[in-house]
Parts: structure tokens; C-alpha cells; sequence
């Protein structure tokens, strides 16, 4: 079924909290990144799977049977979280668990999913993988979903470049265990970005059936 979010990002919030489609993230003992941190859904940290030495098609026992990369992980998401003025210090982000997300991109490859299903190249615009409460997500958050067609909509943002540039009103990301088309509907206001709307397919079972009897008299 197709679920809509409409005005996904807080009237009192900057979609873009440092005023940067993509800023240097500086995470001492560990290097300097391209990110793109947005608030869109949830706050999410983006970086090139690259640049910290990632493929983009891994799968989560790749990196959650890694401590070292967990931690690294952990690192980069509190100085994100301090650059994007979520905390005041690296030390608040233990308290914090649940934002901000950080996420890493690749341009778009083949893999097998954790289904085992064939995930193709010409299937996708991109690669997407994304850690929540400091572990790779095994497939993508909803609200990671809405962060991905927000940026994935805005020229510039390392998600729309992974995904080939320019502007686009949906992409098609592989996740770890398959794939998941979002779109969003941005515009540009005098140098301001915002978005009205992120659309995605989501599965969904019944969950109960039943009868309710209406007397007759109601009826009438």
C-alpha cells in the first residue's frame, strides 16, 4: 500500500541544520567526511560508503559482528549529532540512542540480499544501509525511508549524487534485505528547500475480519 507523509519535516526545525546540502564532518581519531544531515522523517547523518571503506552492499552481519566498526559507527553519529545541534556534547549521545540515524550510500550494485533474493544493478538507483540503536538496520526504517526521498530529491545531497544527480522525483534504494521505492515532492524558495510530501510502498497483511450486527431500527 502506498503511504504518504505530508509536511514531514517540523515548521520549527531546518531541514538542513548547518545551511549545507553536504558539510565536513570532522570525527577526531577516525578521519574527515562528506555528510549531508538532514531532518526529514528522523535526523540522519548520510555519508559515502567509500569514504569509510564500505561498499554500500553489506549486510548486517558484515558490521554488526564488528565492534570496532560499531564503534566507529557510534563515534560519527555523536559529532554528527553535535553539528546538527541535537546535543552539546559527544558525551550526551549515549543518552540519545534513537537520533540521530546515520546511513551510507552507494552508487547502485548487484548483491544478494539477506533473502537470498538477486538484487540487479539496473533494479536500483542507488544503495542505501542505515544503522539504528547502534546496529545495521536489516532492512530501512520507515522514517530513514522519508530522509532518503527528501535528499534523494534535492540536487546536491551525497543520496541524490549517489543516485546519479539532478533532479528526480523518486528513486529506488537497495536495503540489505531487498528494495523500496520513495518519492518526494521538494521545492526551492529563494534558496530555502522544503518539502510537501514523501510517498512510499509499504506491505501490509489484514490483521482481523469480523461482522457487526446494526438493529434494524438504526437503520430505518
Amino acid at each position: 500500500v502506498q503511504v504518504d507523509f505530508l509536511a514531514p519535516v517540523d515548521a520549527d526545525d531546518a531541514m538542513f541544520p548547518t545551511g549545507n546540502l553536504v558539510d565536513q564532518l570532522e570525527v577526531p581519531g577516525i578521519g574527515i567526511f562528506e555528510a549531508t544531515m538532514i531532518n526529514a522523517g528522523i535526523p540522519t547523518i548520510f555519508l559515502n560508503a567509500q569514504d569509510i571503506g564500505y561498499t554500500g552492499t553489506e549486510l548486517q552481519e558484515d558490521i554488526n559482528n564488528d565492534e570496532t566498526a560499531l564503534a566507529r559507527f557510534e563515534s560519527i553519529r555523536a559529532y554528527g549529532a553535535v553539528k546538527m545541534g541535537l546535543i552539546e556534547s559527544v558525551e550526551q549521545a549515549a543518552a540519545r540512542q534513537h537520533t540521530p540515524k546515520v546511513a551510507f550510500v552507494s552508487p547502485s550494485q548487484g548483491y544478494i540480499a539477506s533473502s537470498g533474493k538477486e538484487i540487479k544493478e539496473s533494479e536500483i538507483d542507488l544503495n542505501v544501509r542505515a544503522l539504528s540503536m547502534g546496529k545495521l538496520h536489516h532492512a530501512m526504517m520507515g522514517t530513514a525511508a522519508v530522509a532518503i526521498g527528501t535528499a534523494a530529491a534535492i540536487p546536491g545531497t551525497l543520496v541524490n549524487l549517489a543516485a546519479g544527480g539532478n533532479e528526480r522525483e523518486s528513486v529506488v534504494f537497495g536495503h540489505p534485505s531487498g528494495t523500496l521505492k520513495v518519492g518526494a515532492q521538494a521545492s526551492n524558495d529563494k534558496g530555502q528547500w522544503s518539502v510537501n510530501k514523501v510517498s512510499m510502498s509499504r506491505s501490509a497483511r489484514v490483521l482481523m475480519e469480523g461482522w457487526v450486527r446494526v438493529p434494524a431500527d438504526v437503520l430505518a
